[in-house]
C-alpha cells in the first residue's frame, strides 16, 4: 500500500540531504510547465529548502495556452520566478539547419525541450542553483522524455514514482486540484501524453508496480517502448583504454 505522506516526508529529507552534500545554500531551479510533475517537484523543494530557495522558470514557446496554470503554481507556492520565451531560440536553430538536411518532425519536436534545459542551466549557473529533473517513473519507463532535454538535471525527486503516486503526493502537499489532475499534454505537438503513448497511465502504472495488464497488445507496446528506450536511463558509453 502506497503511503503518500511517508514517501513525501522521505523525499523532502532526501532533497535536504542532496543539497547539504552537493550545494549548501544553493537554490533549486525548476522548469514550471503547469503540470503535475513540475508542480509536485517545486512544492517538495519548497518544503525541503524553504520557498526563498526555489526558483521557477516558465518557458513558453510562443503562446502557451495553459500558461495560467504555471502562474497559478508559482503564486500558490510564493516562489521567485522568471519567464523566458524560447520561441526565438528554437526557431533560430530550426531555421539555421541546412535545407538539404530535411530534419524530421521528431527532431523539430525535441528542439524546444533541449533549449529549455539550456535555459534552466543558464539561470542555474547565474543563481547559484541546482536543476531539478521532473521526470517520473512512468514516463522514464517508456522513454517519454527528451534526452538532454527534460530528461536532464542535477537531481531527480520523482524518477522512482509513478504518475499515480506523484498525484497522491501532490494532494498531500495541498496543491490545487487543477494542477494535480490536469490532463497531461506534452506541450510539443499538442496531443495528450496518453494519445501519444497509446495506453493510459493507469494501465502503465499497474503494470510497473504489479506486473498486471489486461491487454496483450498493450503489454507488447509497453515492453517494446521500455526496451527501445533503456539507453536514455544509462550513462553515456565510454571507451576505457588499457593504459597499464
Amino acid at each position: 500500500m502506497f503511503d503518500a505522506m511517508k514517501i513525501k516526508n522521505d523525499c523532502v529529507e532526501w532533497i535536504r540531504s542532496f543539497f547539504e552534500e552537493n550545494g549548501p545554500g544553493c537554490n533549486a531551479i525548476v522548469g514550471i510547465s503547469g503540470g503535475k510533475d513540475s508542480s509536485v517537484a517545486a512544492a517538495l523543494c519548497a518544503e525541503a529548502l524553504g520557498r526563498e530557495r526555489v526558483i521557477g522558470v516558465l518557458m513558453p514557446c510562443g503562446v502557451q495556452n495553459d500558461i495560467e496554470c504555471a502562474h497559478m503554481l508559482v503564486e500558490h507556492l510564493g516562489i521567485r520566478h522568471y519567464t523566458v520565451n524560447v520561441k526565438e531560440a528554437v526557431d533560430g536553430i530550426a531555421n539555421s539547419l541546412p535545407d538539404e538536411l530535411k530534419i524530421s518532425d521528431q527532431t523539430r519536436t525535441n528542439i524546444p525541450p533541449r533549449i529549455r534545459m539550456t535555459t534552466l542551466y543558464a539561470i542555474s549557473q547565474s543563481c547559484n542553483g541546482r536543476v531539478v529533473n521532473t521526470c517520473n517513473l512512468s514516463e522514464d519507463w517508456v522513454g517519454y522524455s527528451t534526452r538532454y532535454g527534460d530528461a536532464a538535471g542535477d537531481f531527480s525527486p520523482l524518477s522512482n514514482l509513478t504518475v499515480t503516486e506523484v498525484k497522491a503526493i501532490g494532494r498531500i502537499l495541498g496543491l490545487p486540484d487543477v494542477l494535480v489532475d490536469k490532463t497531461p499534454i506534452d506541450g510539443l505537438c499538442g496531443k495528450t501524453d496518453e494519445e501519444n503513448l497509446g495506453f493510459t497511465y493507469a494501465e502503465l502504472d499497474r503494470y510497473i508496480r504489479e506486473g498486471v495488464i489486461d491487454n496483450a497488445e498493450t503489454k507488447k507496446l509497453i515492453d517494446t517502448k521500455h526496451k527501445n528506450n533503456l539507453f536514455k536511463l544509462q550513462l553515456m558509453p565510454a571507451f576505457v583504454p588499457d593504459v597499464k
